[in-house]
């Protein structure tokens, strides 16, 4: 990633270096950016890539895999963070649920005709265990 940054950053400086070209004195051509005896600058013109009919159908087929390929993961994303929810909201329940049982104290429902029903001390302590079982599994 640094690299990177170096190479955008030096890339405008390396466009405007200047390029000069020189022969030694054995015949061998030579290429610097600094002016050597008898050198002369060289115009290096930026090459322009044409593109066939082939090669932009492939690009843009490749861009619309792209495209497809990022709105699943963000499709996944989403679903994911909605089940962490849910699991989230059900283990704030049963905590809820398990803090409601009061210790030594009677435990009831109501019925259908609004009457209370009183659990046994072994039903209590059976409702408080299957609740921390299920906080322990779903709730770790």
């Amino acid at each position: 990633m640094r690299s990177l940054l170096l190479v955008a950053l030096l890339l405008p400086a390396l466009a405007a270096a200047e390029i000069y070209r020189w022969t030694d004195a054995q015949g061998r051509v030579h290429f610097g950016q600094r002016p050597g005896a008898g050198a002369e600058p060289v115009e290096v013109k930026p090459q322009v890539v044409e593109r066939d009919e082939h090669t932009r159908e492939r690009e843009a087929r490749s861009q619309r895999f792209f495209d497809a390929r990022r709105e699943e993961q963000q499709q996944a994303a989403a679903a994911a963070a909605e089940q962490r929810e849910a699991r989230a909201a059900e283990c704030r329940d049963l905590r809820r649920r398990l803090a409601q049982i009061p210790e030594g104290f009677s435990y009831y429902r109501t019925d259908a005709n609004g009457e209370r029903i009183y659990y046994s001390d072994e039903e209590t302590d059976t409702a408080r265990r299957q609740l921390r079982t299920r906080i322990a599994e779903r709730c770790g």
